[in-house]
């Protein structure tokens, strides 16, 4: 039962209202929005006491006018504080799609900045005064790039997908392997957005095994494409066998069918050089003569969320005006990163220092080893009695989706904290500002230096003192 004798012991609104402590916050907010906190934390103080769940104690401390000031105050700063904010990576996962993916350049930055704070000429020719192309900013960029006769961007790879497939195949039949009928990131599905382009799906093969005769035997008259989707986000292993890109333009090439290549991650460099198995490139497939090639532009690429579609010139046309092309198209701010991204592989060996997420790749661990060191120095001379501190050799991932089960050796610091559970740790890291994400295992945090960005040690270690010192409280 409520205690009606707290209850009445509440303060009211005006009461509240007309003390110096809110005067002070209305200096800094209007009235409306002290009056919804103030109404706020008093509902919740009843809502406490009502639901009796605390001790009489409790109660009181609710009631006391400095813990209600509190309560108003960290209100009105948590309304105006960012839902989207600063996170440091300490997860060792480079592409972390929950974390936003790829990480601009700083030439990128600064494009996106440019395209945000005035005007552009995002879409009118210079030279004439007349209307121009947001498309126009990026084709000759990516042609020269990837030998691509034409380029279109848009919003994401299923906004790609969706578009080169409905270009080519909308109440066609479309061939595909069972074994490539993958399912990307936020449960979307391969067979879902061909559905969603008005194709037919046509299933052919098993699981882990695809022959050529298989797409030889299902070519009927209403064929639309042949699909060829790369798994780069899983892969079968053992008895198995796929028919391969150039296989595929041949069977295309004799019957008249055009051949599309969804190829997920879409890199322009060779990842071996960073120690990581073999990966097509995106020159490679354009090369092996496919008609349309579809990738994503914030993975191995390291630009903006995008989606890039290369190929023949005709059906770049063709996708350029379907109606639907407008309701993906790609907006200013992405225009300018990924202008400047593709700017930066026009010399490979400035892109692999400049975009951060090849940077992070090629990372060697005797560079990893010394930022763990000097993460291991800033943390031991504060936290000796508090925790373990120790540098161990880890693995960092892609991520993304790309390239899985590629391993990459890393430097990890691990703390194993003396004082604290390791998961009120990890929560309180989590919550702070800037946030921090790591791995934790074994009763131990692990931060991966691969993924901090350059001076983030600094940051890294500040923020976890502050947890043990009881700066940041849950």
């Amino acid at each position: 039962m409520p205690d009606n004798k707290l209850l009445r012991q509440i303060p009211t609104v005006n009461e509240i209202i007309d003390s110096p402590e809110i005067a002070k916050m209305l200096e800094n907010y209007s009235r409306e929005l002290v009056l919804e906190a103030v109404r706020g934390v008093l509902a919740l103080t009843r809502l406490k006491i009502a639901n009796g769940n605390s001790t009489t104690d409790d109660n009181i401390g609710w009631l006391k006018k400095d813990v209600l000031f509190k309560e108003i105050s960290g209100y009105l700063d948590t309304l105006f504080r960012p839902s989207l904010r600063r996170v440091i990576n300490a997860t060792g996962v480079v592409l972390h799609t929950n974390l936003g993916r790829a990480n601009l350049s700083l030439s990128a930055v600064e494009a996106v900045k440019m395209a945000a704070s005035g005007y552009s000429n995002l879409e009118i020719n210079l030279f004439d005064g007349q209307r121009g192309s947001r498309y126009a900013h990026l084709e000759k960029l990516l042609a020269r790039l990837t030998g691509a006769e034409a380029a279109l961007a848009v919003n994401n790879n299923a906004a790609a997908v969706l578009l080169s497939i409905g270009a080519l195949a909308k109440n066609k039949e479309v061939i595909v392997s069972r074994g490539q009928l993958v399912e990307i990131g936020g449960s979307f599905r391969i067979p879902e957005v061909m559905e969603q382009s008005g194709a037919i799906i046509k299933e052919i093969g098993t699981t882990n095994r695809t022959h050529p005769a298989d797409y030889q035997n299902a070519i009927n008259e209403n064929t639309g494409l042949l699909l060829y989707v790369h798994s780069s986000n899983y892969k079968i292993i053992g008895f198995t066998k796929e028919t391969s890109i150039k296989q595929l333009v041949e069977i295309g090439n004799a019957s008249g069918i055009p051949v599309v290549c969804d190829l997920g991650s879409g890199s322009l460099v060779e990842m071996e050089q960073f120690g990581l198995p073999s990966e097509i490139t995106v020159q490679e497939i354009v090369n092996s003569g496919v008609d349309l090639i579809t990738f994503s532009g914030d993975k191995l690429l390291g630009g903006p969320q995008s989606g890039i579609i290369l190929g023949k010139s005709d059906l770049i046309e063709k996708i350029k005006k379907n109606p639907l092309t407008r309701a993906v198209r790609i907006d200013k701010m992405a225009v300018a990163a990924l202008e400047a991204t593709l700017r930066e592989y026009l010399d490979l060996k400035n892109a692999v220092q400049n975009i951060p997420v090849l940077k992070m790749l090629a990372a060697d661990e005797k560079q990893l080893k010394i930022r763990a060191e000097i993460l291991l120095d800033l943390l031991s001379s504060e936290l000796s009695l508090k925790a373990d501190v120790s540098v161990e050799i880890g693995i960092s991932a892609v991520g993304g989706g790309a390239m899985p089960g590629a391993d990459l050796s890393s430097r990890l610091v691990a703390l194993k904290p003396k004082t604290h559970s390791p998961s009120l740790v990890a929560n309180l890291l989590r919550q702070g500002i800037p946030s921090v994400l790591c791995q934790l295992k074994d009763n131990r945090l692990l931060f991966d230096m691969r993924t901090l960005l350059e001076g983030e040690e600094a940051q890294l270690a500040e923020a976890i003192i502050n947890v043990f010192s009881g700066e940041i409280t849950p």
